[in-house]
């Protein structure tokens, strides 16, 4: 298979560059995949993929997945086609599974002011999970504003830009198989 991997991109105007390569990314799935499955032997969690940024990492990760589970999709917005959030969270799409009683792994893209998450724990938390667990593939700590327990995070990055690997800019850019960082003026 041919990944989409070039050393430099444009997006809306805005440069891009490598910032993690696929081989990188897959590393450190493999190694949350083993861990999540060794945590929730005989347990048969449910994966629940936040949309739309999630979904690469969340096909990755199930393929290092080694136990039976389940997989479900819930989508909120607070981002639009910005690359800031608006302060605001809205649900698009609600999970189909009945989670009461079940071991509830979310899996987010991104997780930087922590808004969204902490919206989400808070909402999953009124259908009486029997444990809840916070994957992410980046975490942006620095920018962290909410409070919110992120259990397993693959990289801890720095408050900048990022896309690739299912994450946008204004719906462009989820495709390319690694993760790209925005170039700034002076570093051309």
């Amino acid at each position: 298979m041919n990944l989409y991997l070039p050393e430099k991109i444009n997006v809306q105007g805005e440069e891009f560059r490598v910032y993690l390569t696929q081989e990188e990314i897959q590393q450190k799935i493999q190694h949350i995949g083993q861990t999540l499955s060794r945590k929730f032997m005989d347990k048969r969690p449910i994966f629940i993929g936040v949309l739309n940024g999630s979904y690469i990492f969340l096909a990755d990760l199930m393929r290092f997945v080694s136990i039976p589970c389940e997989v479900d999709f819930l989508k909120l917005s607070s981002y639009g086609d910005e690359k800031v959030s608006s302060g605001q969270v809205h649900d698009l799409k609600q999970i189909d599974a009945d989670i009461k009683d079940r071991h509830v792994i979310i899996v987010e893209d991104i997780v930087d002011t922590g808004l969204s998450m902490k919206y989400l724990v808070d909402k999953l938390k009124q259908h009486e999970p029997a444990s809840l667990t916070v994957v992410t593939l980046l975490h942006k700590a620095e920018a962290t504003k909410h409070e919110v327990q992120i259990d397993y995070a693959a990289f801890k990055i720095p408050n900048l830009f990022v896309l690739g690997y299912g994450l946008d800019f204004a719906q462009e850019g989820r495709n390319l198989g690694q993760i790209y960082i925005q170039i700034k003026k002076d570093e051309d």
